[in-house]
């Protein structure tokens, strides 16, 4: 049998509902206001850990296959982690005994962190004077193995040149760095992109990590991100826009003779009124150039009270 609701139970289900309902504007739901943490500001994004991924895993696979070679016996690196974390949490991290040495980054001049675990040093160092590769005490390297160590630093920063090649930056290996040096080569509240690597051989284990500043980080994640994106296609109306913003673009553009070789004694012995011959021909055309690329040739006139090029021909290379 059904139930009949009385008035004043039809009243409380609406009030009720209309208390679980979220405010609506004329624009549509209030925005829920949060606050904002400034801390998690250039956070990395799973887009951007995919690619950083894929290219890690690049070079430790050529890394691994290198080195093995090289050593002539197994030896195996794998990406363990990539994460933001400051540089003082980093400096943490890195053991009293180990290998730590400032790697270059160019074109941009700066700085990075190559630490190495020395638990790896004896076997490497035994391997390469003709050893099989056995374990040892860890303690500090002496000169002679300290220079035989620097070598496999040198061809980590090779690999890693080769695998990083797609976002235009080498690796330098400099020297090896003091811990006290090591603290003043970033600032200690720095955002760095720290990338962790196993290396395992048949006698021993050990963790290779390498530490980027934000200006480094940045480019890389932002070539990455522009790489990755690249498949991705815009909507009409926001294709249409940016090319009428492009369209505003100006460019710096001139009209000008081709370029001519002239002894250095008539450049050296300019005076006004001085008559330099180029070796071309009196019908020769100007060059039309925008951005430093030659587009046309052109003639030079006078339009009104300002000066004009006429297009006379497509420069070659220019488009028609």
């Amino acid at each position: 049998m059904e139930k009949m609701l009385k008035q004043d139970e039809i009243d409380a289900l609406f009030q009720a509902a209309q208390a679980s309902t979220p405010e609506v504007s004329g624009t549509g739901m209030r925005a829920r206001v949060v606050p904002y943490n400034y801390s998690s500001a250039g956070q990395i994004s799973t887009e951007q850990l995919r690619a950083i991924s894929m290219l890690n895993d690049l070079f430790a696979r050529n890394l691994t296959h290198n080195l093995a070679a090289w050593l002539r016996a197994r030896f195996q690196v794998n990406l363990v982690s990539a994460e933001q974390i400051p540089f003082n949490e980093f400096l943490l991290r890195i053991p009293e005994i180990s290998y730590v040495a400032s790697v270059r980054m160019e074109p941009l001049g700066a700085l990075s962190v190559l630490q190495l675990d020395l638990a790896l040093a004896p076997p490497i160092i035994d391997l390469l004077l003709g050893g099989e590769g056995q374990n040892g005490p860890l303690r500090e390297l002496t000169d002679i193995e300290e220079a035989i160590f620097a070598s496999v630093a040198g061809i980590i920063c090779r690999e890693l040149t080769a695998a990083w090649q797609s976002v235009g930056l080498s690796f330098n290996l400099e020297r090896r760095q003091m811990q006290t040096q090591v603290a003043r080569m970033m600032s200690v509240n720095e955002k760095t992109l720290c990338l962790s690597f196993e290396i395992r051989m048949p006698h021993s284990s050990g963790l290779l990590n390498l530490a980027f500043p934000a200006v480094v980080s940045n480019t890389i994640l932002r070539r990455l991100t522009s790489d990755w994106g690249r498949r991705r296609r815009h909507a009409p109306e926001t294709r249409m826009r940016m090319e009428a913003a492009a369209q505003r673009i100006r460019f710096g553009a001139a009209l000008q003779m081709p370029i001519v070789r002239l002894p250095a004694s008539s450049i050296e012995n300019l005076e006004p009124g001085t008559i330099l011959r180029f070796d071309l021909s009196a019908s020769t055309l100007a060059e039309w150039r925008v951005g430093g690329q030659s587009l046309s040739r052109a003639q030079a006139i006078r339009m009104g009270a300002h000066r004009a090029a006429r297009i006379e021909s497509t420069a070659p290379g220019g488009n028609a």
